[in-house]
């Protein structure tokens, strides 16, 4: 059986969409032959928490971990509040900043290049190595972010010549909150080149989405693969649905994911429609933003929340699948067109209909309607976002609402690993 490295930050018992990819991976990997030993900091610093996730760890599966210092530990000696909510990409508008946090963000941005948990490189990089040569391992796998950890794979590869995929969960210099580091010329310069140099050391680049793909394409001629995120077979049971028209947000809400042309829809919606009014709630599940409240609550909408706050992954799919309709929200740049959110995959298979809001060109948009799990709209179409939840509410009340999906296999998490092993046994 192939011995396969993956090295890893996010792992059970953390929380959070991070988690989910390898997770799933490492669980059926070894369908396909292959044996995973996963790589994890002893002692990291998780902003979110959710136990029942390890019920997806096998107990035959080999983990092995390592100490790493974390500033973000010592950060919320300062402020835990500030600390949390940056470290899992809550960073609040610019002009809402407080002294402290605009400090944070330039410390992060320009001191610890390319993230906050580069000091676990250099440690990792002398215990794996020896792991290596006594386990006869001659594949590794680094998943980022945190980008970090790329540059053990990048050393491993230089010293011991091991075979070596850098799989980007999101982009590195492109990704939405970048930008909003605060860094020096010298600071965005570093992260260009450590990218360029992974990029092209790396024996092949694994990404989440075509769009990735392309971007990475202009700086390297190695091979590049697309293997999207998924869904799972959940064991959730089944319950009745919500008995309001409720239009719900499954994962954090960030302060740059702020739709206002729905909130001013369903603003307007209330106003018009008596029915609509007395049958409509906002679901919100997960972590939101200050900023994004204060939307929802200029447009008079305060009253119409249920705010749930964070729950654990099986909690959430229950919520999913109770819900009348989701909502799917990503940033509106250039750069967010290739996030495919990972809870979209999640939504297709709830039987939900999805209202997805996101950039022009964006690559979930195409998924959402090849597989017929709902409509996409863009920040300029608030007219058709009215009429498209003007149309869900009269199913509800007709008592049909409901999606129609197709094609989903090719997304299961199984369907996706064969893929990956794939790719490994040509290695």
């Amino acid at each position: 059986m192939k011995k396969v490295l993956i090295i890893t930050y996010y792992w059970p018992p953390a929380g959070g969409p991070g988690v989910q990819r390898w997770l799933k991976f490492v669980k059926y990997l070894p369908g396909y032959d292959i044996e995973p030993v996963v790589y994890i900091p002893e002692n990291p610093t998780y902003p979110l928490i959710d136990k029942g996730l390890l019920s997806d760890v096998s107990d035959s599966t080999i983990i092995i971990k390592h100490k790493i210092v974390e500033p973000y530990a010592w950060a919320s000696a300062f402020s835990k509040g500030s600390t949390k909510k940056i470290s899992s990409g809550i960073i609040p508008a610019q002009k809402k900043q407080s002294l402290l946090q605009k400090a944070m963000l330039w410390v992060r941005g320009n001191l610890f290049i390319p993230d906050a948990r580069v000091f676990w490189v250099k440690p990792s990089i002398a215990y794996l190595s020896a792991y290596i040569k006594e386990n006869d391992i001659d594949t590794v796998i680094t998943t980022g972010p945190p980008h970090s950890l790329h540059l053990i794979g990048l050393e491993l590869k230089k010293q011991l010549g091991v075979k070596w995929i850098a799989d980007f969960r999101d982009p590195w210099t492109t990704i939405g909150y970048h930008k909003q580091l605060k860094l020096s010329a010298s600071a965005a310069k570093k992260h260009k080149d450590l990218e360029r140099e992974v990029l092209n050391t790396a024996d092949t680049i694994l990404v989440t989405s075509p769009t990735t793909k392309k971007e990475f394409e202009a700086l390297t001629t190695k091979p590049i693969a697309v293997i999207t995120n998924g869904y799972d077979v959940e064991k959730v049971v089944k319950q009745p649905l919500d008995e309001k028209f409720t239009i719900a947000h499954i994962g954090s809400f960030l302060s740059e994911r702020n739709p206002k042309i729905l909130w001013e829809a369903i603003a307007e919606l209330i106003n018009e429609d008596s029915n609509f009014k007395a049958d409509f709630q906002l679901k919100l599940i997960g972590a939101v933003s200050r900023e994004v409240l204060d939307a929802i609550d200029a447009n008079g909408l305060s009253g119409y929340v249920n705010n749930l706050g964070y729950v654990s992954h099986d909690e959430a799919i229950a919520a999913q699948r109770k819900s009348q309709v989701l909502l799917l929200v990503e940033i509106d740049s250039e750069e967010t067109k290739c996030i495919i959110p990972g809870k979209l995959f999640e939504y297709m298979v709830s039987e939900r209909p999805i209202i997805a809001i996101g950039p022009q060109g964006a690559d979930f948009s195409g998924i959402i309607q090849s597989t017929n799990t709902g409509i996409f709209v863009t920040y300029s179409e608030k007219e058709r976002l009215k009429q498209s939840i003007l149309t869900y509410h009269k199913q509800y009340r007709g008592g049909g609402l409901k999606s129609h999906p197709v094609g989903l296999q090719q997304y299961s998490r199984k369907a996706l690993t064969g893929q990956l092993a794939e790719l490994l046994k040509k290695m």
